[in-house]
């Protein structure tokens, strides 16, 4: 089902590898000089990036461009919002000054410039990847397969979304054996038909009190594994994880 998930019975968990990275290694040159207001990718299928808002962040279409969306440092469920980021525009020493991310809103998979100076920045080594055809969930760590289920899918009328999206949140249900199982991964998209349900139709993936329905295309749009499974990827799966959805 797409998630739709109450306050009172959510409590929020954490988020991405707690090491703080040095970004400006990363994008550094073998000159290590950078031209300044240059713009470096960032991200690989070995690693990610994730933006932690500090305090409170706004954001823009272009570099100090008017603003079009702001956030708190915690989200609507109270767990921390996170972003992906995609790069960095750097100065001529290399230190980011903004960075291009990912941000939990519509139209699924929109990106937008944030001050670096408004969050903080963690490295993220797992990645997701849900094929739809096959009705597979497989989660990657450091490039290498660690864990693999079939999984229920969106119905035919309220089909999973595809694209590039991330994990923003992990939620525990306080009823671990309700519709979500013990958990419930967070993603980045939205339902696509949904837009009116609580919170605009988030997507996760979760565990589940149909254990009947894991290989069927039955839900709303969020993806259920197996309630075994959910629990491992859960403690794997940190917040800033890239999830691809594939058809």
């Amino acid at each position: 089902m797409a998630l739709s998930l109450s306050l009172t019975l959510l409590v929020g968990c954490g988020g991405a590898e707690k090491k703080q990275p040095d970004v400006r290694a990363v994008v550094t040159t073998k000159a290590r000089t950078c031209a300044e207001g240059s713009f470096r990718r960032l991200g690989s299928s070995r690693l990610a990036f994730a933006a932690i808002v500090r305090s409170q962040a706004v954001v823009s279409r272009r570099p100090g461009g008017s603003v079009f969306a702001s956030f708190r440092r915690l989200n609507v469920n109270r767990v921390p919002t996170i972003f992906s980021i995609r790069g960095a525009r750097v100065d001529a020493a290399c230190k980011p000054s903004w960075y291009l991310v990912q941000i939990p809103k519509r139209p699924n998979g929109v990106t937008a410039w944030v001050a670096a100076r408004q969050v903080t920045v963690e490295k993220v080594s797992t990645r997701i990847l849900v094929d739809l055809s096959e009705k597979r969930v497989t989660l990657y760590k450091g490039g290498k397969k660690v864990l693999s289920s079939t999984a229920a899918i969106g119905a035919p009328a309220t089909p999973t979304p595809t694209g590039r999206f991330y994990v923003n949140q992990r939620l525990i249900p306080a009823d671990k054996r309700g519709p979500f199982g013990p958990g419930a991964v967070g993603v980045s998209a939205f339902s696509d038909v949904l837009t009116g349900w609580t919170q605009g139709g988030p997507i996760a993936i979760h565990g589940t009190n149909a254990p009947w329905s894991i290989g069927k295309a039955v839900s709303n749009g969020c993806i259920r594994i197996p309630n075994a499974v959910l629990r491992k990827l859960f403690d794997k799966a940190l917040s800033g994880t890239p999830v691809l959805i594939r058809s």
